[in-house]
């Protein structure tokens, strides 16, 4: 009964796949363009900063606003007709207003804005790269977790057998009961395994349904990938470092940073320069004098002379901001290097030692499990299961290999910003 219940929870767990095409490698990482909040939080980032580039050039926009008043005046007495009273002096204008010379401020901040963008955008195309290679590993979990329940499924079953079959040989007094207790207790350990391994199907699904933005599709069967890029040559480190540290997105981000940085120190600086308007006005009046006119037109300066400690104190902070971005380019620039070098030996260590151990465990493994067949229809021995999940583990050990392998080189195009240089003798 009991692993006639087990069954059910593994057809129930799979029942769902004949109903829907499995999902493909590529499929899921088409969802990296999908809306998923690590996207929409960096595309907002781009919006703030389009929107600061936007603001930094309308401040030499033509402005045109309505200036009035309206108020009433005494005039001494003895000074005309209307001395001695209450009279309005009400006063409406139209103001016209154009920024000539600002001599730096405005262009600075604009250079500061664009910066900024590139920022973002250098910002938004590391988190992409980041959602790939997440998604890659979690559809690969998705499938060494399978890989793993089936083999835990298959010791599970012969431990079962081996318990079961030990209790009869217990009643009739073949074995001891220390015997059959560490039997049991063998079973426990992998029917706990098992579990765990059934949990583990679960959690990785989820986890990959979340990476592609899909959280109310549990996904139930995936396709088996390819993988035919894993066969690529990669560069040296010497040839990529240089490569990366031009192009990685990240650094990219850093001296957009600095460059505006510069540019708002700039524009700080230069405010404490001149500021030249053009301004024409119109106005209407309730009393008439010689001091007013209808129309009138000129330009306008305005020429600091004293700001306090409100320049210096903006620059200070500018500068501090600045030294901190310099840092964790500094920083990044070393991260970046030791990350590239770390890749590029789990790349040679794969293709190396790790696939050929993984392929001689399974000519083992098949030629022990042929082995255990042969001797199971002779009758003369019952690991004919234990063969089998043996046989499965040095599949699944295979399979990490080349999942392992199509991780690091990701990452290792994503540190390169998208793109790896091209190797000396290979034709593109």
């Amino acid at each position: 009964m009991t692993r006639g219940v087990w069954s059910a929870l593994l057809a129930c767990a799979l029942s769902a796949a004949a109903m829907a095409e499995p999902l493909t490698l590529e499929e899921a990482l088409a969802a990296v363009s999908t809306a998923h909040p690590d996207r929409r939080v960096a595309e907002s980032e781009l919006a703030l900063a389009r929107a600061d580039r936007q603001q930094a050039a309308s401040s030499q926009d033509f402005n045109l606003y309505l200036d009035g008043a309206l108020r009433a005046g005494l005039r001494p007495s003895g000074t005309g007709p209307d001395s001695g009273e209450w009279k309005a002096d009400n006063v409406g204008r139209i103001v016209a207003r154009k920024p000539l010379l600002d001599f730096g401020r405005s262009n600075q901040a604009i250079v500061a804005a664009d910066q900024g963008i590139a920022a973002s955008q250098a910002e938004l195309f590391n988190v992409e790269s980041l959602r790939r290679i997440d998604i890659m590993a979690r559809f690969f979990d998705v499938l060494l977790a399978d890989m793993q329940y089936g083999a835990d499924n298959e010791f599970l079953a012969v431990a079962y057998v081996s318990w079961d079959d030990s209790q009869d040989r217990f009643e009739v007094g073949q074995i001891s009961q220390p015997e059959l207790l560490r039997l049991e207790a063998n079973y426990q350990d992998i029917r706990e395994r098992r579990n765990a391994s059934q949990q583990q199907m679960r959690s990785t699904r989820q986890k990959l349904a979340h990476a592609i933005y899909r959280p109310d599709a549990l996904l139930v069967e995936l396709a088996e990938p390819a993988l035919a890029d894993n066969g690529r040559p990669v560069p040296t480190y010497e040839t990529l470092l240089p490569w990366a540290l031009e192009r990685n997105p990240r650094m990219r981000v850093l001296r957009a940073q600095l460059a505006a940085a510069d540019a708002r120190l700039a524009a700080i600086r230069a405010e404490r320069n001149p500021v030249l308007d053009a301004e024409v006005i119109g106005g209407a009046y309730s009393r008439e004098s010689g001091t007013r006119d209808d129309l009138s037109a000129g330009l306008v300066f305005n020429i600091p002379l004293y700001q306090g400690g409100r320049v210096d104190s903006r620059i200070a902070r500018e500068l501090a901001l600045k030294e901190r971005s310099t840092a964790e380019l500094e920083k990044l620039r070393l991260d970046v290097a030791d990350s590239l070098l770390a890749s590029l030996q789990e790349i040679e260590w794969l293709r190396g030692s790790g696939r050929a151990a993984a392929d001689k465990q399974i000519e083992y493994r098949d030629w022990a499990l042929e082995r255990s067949r042969g001797e199971y229809e002779l009758e003369l021995k019952t690991n004919l299961g234990t063969s089998m999940a043996e046989t499965q583990m040095a599949q699944l050990r295979r399979r990490q290999v080349e999942y392992r392998l199509a991780l690091a080189l990701a990452r290792l195009e994503a540190l390169s910003g998208g793109s790896l240089p091209p190797v000396e003798g290979v034709q593109e």
